[in-house]
């Protein structure tokens, strides 16, 4: 019998009705006193092999369902049912009559998987769970076949006969159901019993070995929580801390992982904060403890599981971090608040018995979810109040400054948003960061738990595309207000090129004259039109041309030596000594001026460029970070052009070379084709894609509008999972 629990068949089916979790309503007892009675009746005289009434072991199974599993009263009525004949000693029809269609349809249920062979399920255990469910139709049938056989590995002698049998199982059956539901105390016994039968020596050894230990690792975590205890205190957080020596099962199993005896395992036992929360808090809760433990103790990055933001698909919800204690020893923490841990001990009926007790329509509505848990175990839970409180976490992102200062950004966050919410100096000279010692850029979303160390540049400035991968709103008006600024100062020195510009065109400067250039170009303000100068956006040989044809329709004074407008020709700057080279204007098909694009960087509009002009006379363009560059920069100066882009009203593509690697997955390199062709609807002239082991190395040929059309085309890219890295082929 269970620790505890009387002998006396009657006491225990009062402690039974009386100490349940789940309330039993008046008919409810009536109705179990009298499945009792029957049970009793049709085993009156038979003992146990320990020499207890029969009638206990149906008892027991009533204790484990509705106790430990969290089922209700109908179920306790079939544990104490489920064993009679029902051809012979107690009619289908006799218990429908009685006790009502649920229970009939439980215990026909119970007698058909009971009578299935298991022999071969080790063999077959993924076949054998389906034919489970699909033969029965309601889940408490294999509920109670869960109570029903942990019963059995508490007293192995009630079925020695059929030991083997019944151990293979729950290592292959039961086993997987009870993780599956999270009924995580359960699953822990199964595995200890399995491996107490199969491996008794190794077992005992072990067994023996936590024992001697034991006063030790008591005095290490009385060390080990003094200092945790004290920071909690003065943060006036209302806690309790258990701790655990791990199941012997999973030492051992750590033991053979790792290739180490049991001297060397050096997380043996685990730590558990519980911290009482509110609902809206529970999460920040967490990650405040964790950053008073992590502030006291190292913490291992790499060790670190969040199921308090994206709980498991069991419904399990806890902070899970490994940390150096002293004598740099690592334990593990668990952190966790007390609706957390209700879960965590009871499984997936916690999610219905927390707030109260669980009702027809509950059980009704958690019992369908079983059937899909067990069905389907890659989805998680579908309980609506679970779901409503994880969408409500998932929504937030918690994460840590270098001294240990908790911060909650929107989900989606980057980098960025965490920049400019220290400061916004701090956001616009956002070069990368150090995420948990590891530097990432400043797209890198940011992940529960992070650690973050902003590092800065000089000579960063805000870019418009940084509004495309910010998620707070601070961010976002701060990059704004910095693009502004930035733009008044570019707009500044536009002024300056064009003022300068009309004096060397002999031009007189006049509002006049600004006024027609801002409509010309069809923007809103002089600010706007400087702007465009300053960030060479405008041809200048277009402008003079404008400004020409605009004098000539006003009749205004023509300059006295003004010079021509070539077509086509590079235009030679004179005045200051910024204007003393050659600069050639190029984009759209210009007459009289031959040149070409090297082969060897294959430029598109927007690269950093220049020209080199050949023996044979004509112009190649390279970009400034081309292979050849240097060589020809530096041997062959005075046959370098400056160049710049012309902005074309024609929809013109050009070449670019992409070389993409990463994981070699399913469906990886359909994805990159699906985001060329479909996504950004660019056109592919050349795809090579070769694997080596597990990871792939791609090839591919674009066509593309410019620099920027790119860039969204390498960032889109970067984004599929499975990619590592994209780089454009020089």
């Amino acid at each position: 019998m269970n620790s505890g629990m009387p002998n006396d068949p009657l006491k225990y089916l009062e402690m039974l009705i009386s100490k349940s979790s789940v309330r039993f309503s008046e008919q409810d007892i009536e109705l179990v006193r009298k499945a009792y009675d029957i049970a009793n009746e049709y085993y009156k005289g038979k003992k146990t092999p320990d020499g207890f009434p029969y009638v206990l072991r149906n008892l027991d199974i009533a204790e484990i369902a509705v106790k430990e599993i969290g089922l209700g009263p109908t179920s306790a009525i079939c544990s104490l049912l489920h064993s009679l004949d029902l051809q012979n000693d107690y009619p289908i029809q006799l218990v429908r009559n009685d006790f009502g269609d649920h229970v009939a349809d439980i215990l026909e249920g119970f007698n058909r998987i009971s009578n299935l062979a298991t022999e071969r399920i080790s063999l077959q255990s993924e076949t054998f769970r389906t034919l489970f469910l699909s033969i029965v139709d309601d889940m408490r049938v294999i509920l109670i076949r869960l109570a029903h056989r942990l019963s059995d590995v508490r007293h192995p002698e009630w079925v020695h006969e059929k030991h083997q049998s019944v151990m293979d199982e729950i290592k292959h059956l039961y086993t997987p159901i009870a993780h599956r539901l999270g009924l995580y105390h359960v699953k822990t016994e199964f595995e200890e019993r399995i491996m107490l039968y199969e491996h008794p020596e190794i077992y005992r050894e072990i067994e023996e070995k936590i024992q001697h230990t034991k006063s030790k690792r008591e005095v290490y975590i009385q060390d080990f929580l003094r200092p945790i205890e004290r920071e909690m205190h003065s943060g006036g957080l209302d806690f309790s801390i258990k701790w655990r020596t791990k199941s012997i099962p999973s030492i051992w199993a750590k033991m053979k992982n790792q290739q180490v005896d049991f001297e060397e395992v050096y997380d043996l036992f685990a730590i558990r904060i519980i911290v009482a929360s509110t609902s809206k808090k529970e999460i920040e809760d967490c990650w405040r403890v964790y950053s008073l433990v992590t502030n006291i103790y190292q913490p291992n990055p790499q060790r670190l599981r969040d199921w308090v933001s994206a709980p498991k698909s069991t419904g399990y919800e806890s902070l899970h971090t490994t940390v150096l204690g002293p004598d740099n020893r690592w334990v593990e923490v668990q952190i966790r608040t007390k609706r957390m841990d209700e879960i965590a001990e009871k499984g997936q009926a916690a999610h219905w018995q927390y707030k109260g007790v669980m009702d027809r329509k509950n059980t009704e509505d958690w019992l369908s979810q079983v059937r899909e848990i067990l069905e389907n175990p890659q989805i998680p839970i579908r309980d609506n109040s679970y779901r409503s409180n994880t969408a409500n976490k998932q929504q937030s992102v918690f994460v840590f400054t270098p001294k240990g200062d908790l911060k909650q950004f929107p989900s989606g966050a980057t980098i960025l948003d965490f920049a400019f919410g220290i400061h916004s100096d701090v956001g616009a000279s956002c070069k990368g960061a150090r995420v948990n010692e590891k530097v990432v850029p400043i797209r890198y979303v940011l992940k529960n738990g992070d650690r973050i160390d902003i590092i800065k540049a000089r000579n960063q400035k805000p870019k418009l595309d940084w509004l495309t991968f910010v998620a707070t709103e601070k961010a976002r008006t701060r990059i704004k207000r910095c693009l502004k600024e930035e733009k008044y100062k570019e707009a500044d020195l536009g002024k300056e090129i064009l003022t300068r510009k009309l004096k060397n065109w002999k031009i007189k400067n006049s509002d006049l004259l600004i006024n027609h250039l801002v409509k010309s170009y069809k923007v809103d303000t002089s600010i706007d039109l400087y702007y465009l100068f300053a960030t060479q956006k405008i041809d200048l040989a277009q402008v003079k041309l404008s400004i020409q044809r605009y004098l000539e329709a006003h009749q205004e004074e023509r300059p006295a030596e003004a010079a021509p407008v070539p077509e086509v020709k590079a235009e030679t700057r004179t005045g200051s000594e910024d204007d003393a080279n050659e600069v050639l204007y190029i984009g759209e098909n210009l007459k009289n001026v031959e040149y070409r694009f090297a082969k060897c960087c294959t430029p598109i509009p927007g690269d950093k460029v220049f020209g080199f002009i050949t023996i044979q006379g004509g112009i190649t363009i390279h970009r400034k970070n081309c292979p050849n560059a240097a060589r020809l920069t530096g041997r062959y100066q005075y046959r370098v052009l400056d160049v710049k882009w012309i902005s074309s009203s024609q929809a013109k593509y050009w070449l670019a070379n992409l070389r993409i690697t990463g994981k070699d997955e399913l469906g990886v390199v359909g994805a990159i084709t699906k985001v060329v062709t479909d996504d950004l609807r660019v056109n592919m002239r050349a795809v090579n894609f070769q694997t080596k082991g597990k990871l792939f190395d791609g090839r591919i040929t674009v066509m593309v509008k410019d620099n920027d059309h790119l860039d969204q085309l390498i960032y889109k890219l970067g984004k599929v999972a499975g990619v590592d890295k994209v780089l454009r082929m020089k």
